[in-house]
């Protein structure tokens, strides 16, 4: 639990603009607002203070080079992703997973093969959870 609480709370404007940093792993904010801009169709400063606020929060880091600065992703896209999933379980459905995912299967088109996915999965996860 003490890893969640370092873990940055990423908006959804900003999870596109860290899509772009981990993609890349490196890039200048030109680059990033080139990679962006026909995306988002989001004007250059608007990007440029999504990243300023990423840094803020310590999910991305910098290092000056010549005149730019280089930008790198200071937390793995998993861990925030994982982050995120609880955030949202807690907040909506209370913590439950059998709720979200009764939710999810019955407004979802899943085909056979995404269910099969789903199934496989919750039975790894079963596995894994006696084993602690």
């Amino acid at each position: 639990m003490e890893s969640q609480k370092k873990v940055p709370r990423i908006s959804d404007s900003e999870w596109t603009v860290m899509r772009v940093f981990w993609t890349r792993g490196v890039a200048t904010s030109s680059e990033a607002i080139t990679a962006l801009e026909d995306e988002t169709h989001w004007k250059p400063k608007n990007i440029q203070t999504l990243i300023r606020r990423l840094v803020q929060k310590g999910a991305l880091t910098y290092e000056k080079q010549g005149r730019e600065f280089l930008y790198r992703p200071a937390v793995d896209e998993k861990t925030c992703e994982r982050a995120a999933s609880h955030e949202f379980l807690d907040r909506v459905f209370n913590g439950k997973l059998a709720p979200f995912l009764a939710t999810f299967v019955e407004s979802a088109q899943c085909s056979d093969e995404e269910l099969a996915e789903l199934k496989r999965i919750l039975e790894e996860g079963s596995n894994d959870g006696t084993d602690r």
